[in-house]
């Protein structure tokens, strides 16, 4: 604890009325006595050295007043008796017949101490519930300051954000440029009678900017800000968010124009009526508030406000009708050229070696978010930094992408001959059925060095942004995912456990494209199954099936049906391509690691697949007899190893399908596979 934030709390002041409580009560008591042992009082009225004595009741003492002053006590002595002694103790004085007389005395409570005994532990009491009170506001002096608003004011004189310090969101900032014009011109708006937005909505996946967004707004318009998250509005007391809101909503009206800025919203503005009793909680009344703040608006006032947040699915309708929420901006991950602004803003003021070619990076890291970027050029600084190196170079930022991709290298990690060997031909039963398919993007890298979870894994990466995904391209995932597994059953006709992660996202794939993308023609083009339940049940309880257990029972075959297709699709490239499978194993035990140029000269003369027969969603529908439009042929991959790093895309579907996810490396095995 801070001693100089200690000093300035209460504390001091409580340690200080004590201390004088402390010494007022001693100097009450003073008496001016010295105290002596009991015998040495007997022994002072034994010798005849008393002039007077004192008997006090109660206190089972006496006060001895002698004749002429001792060398060592003084002229005033006293001493205390036990109970069993005060019979001797009386005949003692008795006996003395001191000349000036003793007497006996019954004390009588003094008034100043007995209200002070009684005042003292209701003061305390007082003086701890205070204390308690302001720390659940904050500390300080807030004491009962429940309903007060806890948002941060970002004045002229805090760092600023700009939209130049944000890259690879052009159509955000552009909606975004015309609030600051608003902001700072609000007449040549309202000279065509165009009405300012009272609310935006930033939306997007999490590490997408949305906060930098709004930081950025602020710090262009240069007006001010106010700083918020939706859970400080929520209190363990009720009507203190709504309170907070109406403080809130105040404060920026005062100080117009003025932005607010509310971080993850969804928080306080969940779906009303959602929650298992249906009542109207604390968050609903703090919501209903903020209803009422944003369409309360004057038109003519200037206060915008702005939020974020990673789930617009579950906010309420209220909240997003036009009038509050008017203009509701996506940030979504960045593309090429996104990433690419993304990493030039991040490497401002890092020291880049001279071949270090920003674009290529931006190639390796397809579906980064920009704090993904932000983060492989980090561990990239880090690296150089624990290698005692002054540049930053492509060695450290290969490693940087992997870190995040993958996690960090596991060194320590030291696999025996049979699981290096079992290992090798499973990422190589990956690797080659990824590069006999038609539809699958270009293996990258392969290695058998442990990392993270992972004992091995295969990067696949698509030379450029994909928005959407067909069918044979997920067939290909599927059978790319089953590589592994088959490729341990054809070699050593007895499988690991190491296959059990690709088996699980083949099986989400299938079921999938079976219940949500209509890709089967013996279900049909049904979407099966809510996606969305009661948004306070859990992800696992809000789901609920929708269809009969007669169809249950044909989604699951169709599912076995597609994931049989793919084992015996990735049996059938194996078996065809067994001396380059046992090539490329013979390689990864000799290297450990392949990059892009390695892997291409292996698979020259490899085997593909034939082409599937066309699809129909439905048996009843006939072949077109037109042939189907051939799409153009990806680029080529770019030179000096440019895409050979990146992630195994694994079996990946829906909107996920189309960029990479964070962990796509085969399923660890056990120590023991």
């Amino acid at each position: 604890m801070n001693v100089k934030k200690l000093l300035r709390g209460p504390f001091i002041y409580i340690l200080l009325a004590i201390v004088a409580v402390w010494i007022g009560s001693s100097l009450i008591t003073m008496s001016g006595f010295k105290e002596v042992s009991t015998q040495q009082g007997l022994a002072f009225l034994k010798d005849g050295k008393v002039s007077s004595a004192k008997i006090v009741d109660v206190e089972q003492r006496v006060d001895l007043t002698l004749s002429s002053a001792d060398p060592k006590y003084g002229e005033q002595v006293q001493f205390y008796y036990v109970a069993p002694r005060g019979t001797e103790v009386v005949t003692a004085v008795t006996d003395a017949a001191p000349k000036d007389g003793y007497t006996d005395e019954v004390p009588q409570p003094n008034w100043f101490l007995s209200a002070l005994s009684f005042l003292l532990p209701i003061i305390l009491i007082g003086l701890f519930f205070w204390l308690m009170l302001s720390g659940m506001q904050g500390g300080g002096n807030k004491v009962m300051q429940f309903g007060k608003s806890r948002a941060k004011l970002v004045t002229k004189e805090s760092p600023k954000v700009t939209f130049d310090d944000v890259a690879g969101a052009d159509e955000a900032i552009e909606e975004l440029q015309e609030i600051k014009d608003f902001l700072k011109e609000p007449a040549k708006f309202q000279a065509v009678g165009a009405r300012i937005p009272k609310g935006v909505l930033l939306y997007g996946p999490p590490g997408t900017g949305k906060t930098l967004l709004a930081r950025a707004v602020a710090g262009e318009a240069g007006v001010p800000f106010y700083s918020i998250s939706g859970s400080d509005f929520v209190e363990m007391f009720v009507g203190v968010g709504a309170s907070r809101v109406r403080d809130l909503f105040e404060q920026a009206k005062q100080n117009a124009p003025a932005i607010i800025f509310v971080d993850e919203i969804d928080a306080v503005g969940r779906h009303r009526g959602a929650g298992l009793g249906g009542g109207h909680d604390e968050r609903e009344q703090t919501l209903n508030q903020l209803l009422v703040e944003m369409d309360g608006f004057d038109p003519k006032t200037n206060v915008i406000l702005i939020a974020a947040t990673n789930r617009p699915d579950i906010l309420d309708p209220a909240l997003l009708r036009p009038g509050r929420f008017d203009r509701q901006i996506g940030v979504d991950a960045p593309d090429l050229l996104g990433r690419k602004k993304i990493l030039e803003v991040h490497g401002r003021g890092k020291p880049l070696a001279k071949g270090v070619d920003l674009e290529v990076v931006a190639r390796k890291t397809p579906g980064f978010t920009g704090a993904d970027l932000a983060n492989v050029l980090n561990e990239a600084a880090l690296l150089t930094a624990r290698s005692n190196a002054q540049l930053i170079d492509n060695r450290a930022l290969d490693e940087a992408i992997d870190r995040v991709i993958a996690g960090p290298q596991r060194r320590t990690r030291v696999m025996k001959d049979k699981e290096k060997l079992i290992t090798a031909y499973h990422e190589g039963g990956h690797a080659l059925a990824a590069a006999a398919m038609n539809y699958t993007d270009p293996v990258t890298k392969i290695t058998i060095l442990p990392r993270g979870r992972a004992l091995g894994y295969t990067m696949v990466l698509p030379l450029e942004d994909k928005y959407s995904i067909t069918r044979n391209e997920l067939l290909d995932q599927l059978t790319y995912a089953m590589g592994g597994r088959v490729a341990e059953e054809l070699i050593f006709h007895d499988p690991t456990t190491g296959a059990s992660n690709d088996i699980e996202k083949a099986t989400a794939t299938a079921r999938k494209m079976v219940t949500e993308f209509g890709m089967s023609a013996t279900v049909g083009s049904v979407k099966l199954g809510q996606s969305q339940g009661e948004v306070f049940l859990g992800r696992d309880m809000g789901h609920q099936r929708d269809y009969s257990e007669r169809l249950a029972e044909r989604v699951d075959a169709e599912v076995r049906a597609l994931l049989e297709q793919a084992h015996d699709e990735a049996w059938q490239v194996i078996s065809d391509n067994r001396d380059i499978l046992d090539r490329l194993a013979a390689e990864l035990l000799e290297h450990e690691t392949l990059d892009h140029n390695q892997i291409a000269e292996i698979f020259t003369d490899i085997n593909k697949l034939p082409e599937r027969p066309q699809w129909v969603s439905s048996e009843k529908r006939p072949l077109s007899d037109r042939p189907p439009i051939a799409f153009p042929k990806a680029k080529a991959p770019i030179d000096e190893g440019a895409v050979d790093g990146g992630v195994d895309s694994g079996a990946a579907a829906s909107e996920e399908a189309t960029k990479p996810s964070r962990k796509r490396a085969s399923n660890p095995r056990p120590a023991t596979a």
